[in-house]
């Protein structure tokens, strides 16, 4: 097969596609030709979109065999974290919006039950599919319904510790489930791990291959129910000595497998030959993340979510500046060079959190444990109690799967593990499951539990500075995606005081504190309150956790207006907690909390989605002028 250089040539199968049952009525020998035809659209499309490119080169031929055998919307097919479904998508009758992936008011970039009744779950992290999909399965045998539920995991979902908690429940709880297992071996970055390379021996092995022809002979010779058994638990004997640890027989899962995940003949046929079975199955087939695309293929970890490229080279527009990301990587390796304590870990993602850098200078000290955000928790915690400075780096979407353990593990025991928030605030085309905006709710209640944030990338290297040099005790940092103003880190960084804020602006009418990366916006707005008469203070917080409740009660008691501005949740975040504090020390002046509403926000661009929710510089002036005038009327008024 020839590699795809973005051109978009004439699709006549693709073009009959409206829905599944279009699907159906195309001959089987047409769909290898619809499976090169749709990843030529793929390519094309996502050059202007940006999006996960190459997991859905990978399962193009497995999505059309799924939807050739099964029937959706009734048969429920579950995508684990689901970045993998827009093949699903398009066959499901959403070709037409395809150009809309990612963007403000189109597809979503992860299946979503509103989006589509052919969406049967939606998700946007990795373990969820085998649980929720046993569920429905369960449902399905109390209601005696006929309906089929396949699950469809990648490899990498197996690093999860939930897929195996759902495993060992589907024996007990159904007799009728399918769960194919789609080894790329790749999650974002190279899986990891002992389940990674017992996948990997089950793929490179000629005996067990082998061993699956002989147990099939044995059948036919013998005959009789009694020799299937025997048949079965021979074959499952010398897979245990020729491939130790084949488990999902023993969790009671038949498992069938290796075969080709891009050989769509063998796919239905097998598909039509599971769906008659009345026992759990794991079909374990082989497939390759970008597949029939160069590009993606030479680099699958960039290829698996990226922005708008060049479609005949793969090439991306270059960022002048470093992100967040490349920053903190960078720094913590430096760092590093001379502080032998220094450890950083990982959930799958040493890329996408800038730590490549770092586990090329630090091999020895950089742990990518899979995505075990759980066991990654417990594992800093552990190398804490023996001296080790561990940072548990991990999106801030996905910290939150750690929750009981920064709690029960590192909190309660004060444990000097420093946690590492990456795209902490909105989060943009990924939409809700990615927006990191509750973290600050979640951590801010613990106990003992310093939390901080940086208004640009200077203050940002000073701030994992003072975390290296921090006493025993949890601490935590939270950076947003991407770039930020642009302000290059010092060469020597300096040491911050805990709990102290910066003044940058002074003024006595009102006063914002912009948390993070709105430390900017509440500078513009204080600029645009200018223009009106009014003397803007502008505080840099810093720390949400302690707060500087010295800088803080002397703004308060000295201007007519308070505003709180932060990437987060408007509900339990950094303006809450000022609020609560005013409330304690009996401080009435009016506070305007700006943050995202108490709902979850849809997928969009930055400045598209700050726009409709009242987050731009010239709609909290507004707010504020609004607010600043009526107070200034009941003065009057000696109200």
């Amino acid at each position: 097969m020839s590699d795809h250089c973005g051109s978009k040539p004439a699709s006549p199968f693709l073009d009959r596609i409206k829905g599944p049952a279009d699907l159906k009525k195309l001959q089987e020998s047409d769909l290898p030709q619809l499976a090169e035809e749709i990843r030529a659209e793929l390519i094309g499309t996502l050059a202007e979109t940006g999006g996960h490119l190459g997991p859905n080169l990978g399962v193009v031929e497995l999505s059309i065999a799924l939807h050739r055998v099964f029937n959706t919307p009734a048969d429920k097919i579950l995508f684990d974290v689901s970045h993998q479904g827009y093949i699903h998508k398009i066959l499901t009758g959403r070709r037409d919006r395809l150009a809309t992936m990612r963007q403000h008011g189109g597809l979503n970039g992860f299946l979503l039950r509103t989006e589509s009744e052919h969406d049967c779950y939606g998700a946007g992290h990795a373990g969820t599919a085998l649980s929720a999909a046993l569920g429905m399965a369960a449902a399905r045998d109390m209601n005696e319904g006929k309906e089929h539920v396949v699950a469809v995991a990648g490899d990498a979902a197996f690093t999860c510790g939930v897929s195996f908690e759902a495993l060992n429940n589907v024996a007990e709880t159904t007799k009728k489930f399918i769960v194919v297992l789609n080894d790329n071996e790749w999650s974002i970055a190279k899986n990891t791990g002992a389940i990674a390379e017992h996948l990997n021996r089950i793929a490179t092995s000629p005996a067990y291959a082998h061993l699956h022809d002989q147990a099939a002979k044995f059948i036919e010779w013998i005959g009789g129910k009694g020799a299937r058994h025997l048949a079965h638990k021979i074959e499952s004997g010398v897979k245990q000595i020729l491939l130790p640890g084949v488990i999902f027989e023993d969790l009671g899962l038949r498992y069938y497998g290796p075969i080709d995940g891009h050989d769509i003949p063998l796919l239905i046929r097998t598909f039509e030959f599971l769906k008659t079975l009345n026992e759990p199955v794991l079909l374990h087939i082989l497939t390759k993340k970008g597949k029939g695309y160069a590009p993606a293929l030479a680099k699958p970890d960039k290829f698996h979510g990226l922005g708008k490229y060049q479609p005949e080279t793969g090439e991306t527009a270059a960022t002048l500046s470093l992100t967040y990301s490349e920053i903190f990587g960078k720094t913590l390796a430096d760092f590093a060079d001379h502080n032998r304590k220094i450890v950083a870990i990982t959930a799958a993602m040493p890329n996408g959190t800038g730590l490549t850098q770092f586990a090329t200078r630090h091999a020895d000290r950089f742990f990518d444990v899979g995505i075990a955000e759980e066991h990654a928790a417990l594992f800093a915690a552990g190398m804490a109690t023996r001296g080790m400075k561990p940072f548990l780096t991990i999106y801030s979407t996905f910290m939150q799967r750690a929750f009981d353990m920064i709690i029960h593990d590192i909190a309660l025991q004060n444990l000097n593990v420093a946690l590492c928030m990456d795209r902490a605030g909105l989060s943009g085309d990924d939409g809700p499951t990615h927006h990191g905006l509750f973290d600050i709710a979640y951590l801010r209640s613990i106990p003992g539990m310093i939390l901080m944030q940086a208004r640009n990338e200077d203050e940002f290297a000073d701030m994992l500075w003072t975390i290296t040099h921090h006493h025993e005790g949890p601490i935590a940092i939270r950076y947003p995606r991407g770039t930020g103003s642009g302000a290059v880190p010092k060469a020597t960084p300096r040491l911050l005081e805990i709990g102290k804020s910066e003044v940058l602006r002074h003024g006595t009418d009102v006063a914002l504190f912009g948390l993070g990366n709105f430390c900017e916006v509440a500078l513009e707005t204080a600029q645009i309150l200018e223009t009106k008469g009014i003397k803007a203070a502008v505080i840099n917080p810093r720390w949400i956790k302690p707060l500087d409740t010295g800088t803080l009660e002397f703004f308060a008691r000295g201007v007519k207006v308070l505003c709180t501005l932060e990437d987060h949740a408007v509900s339990g975040g950094f303006g809450s907690a000022v609020t609560e504090h005013l409330s304690d020390a009996g401080i009435a002046t009016p506070l305007i909390r700006i943050g995202w509403p108490d709902q979850f926000i849809e997928h969009g661009s930055v400045p598209i989605l700050r726009e409709k929710y009242g987050m731009t510089a010239q709609a909290v002036a507004e707010r504020v002028l609004a607010a600043y005038q009526s107070e200034t009327g009941r003065k009057r008024l000696g109200i």
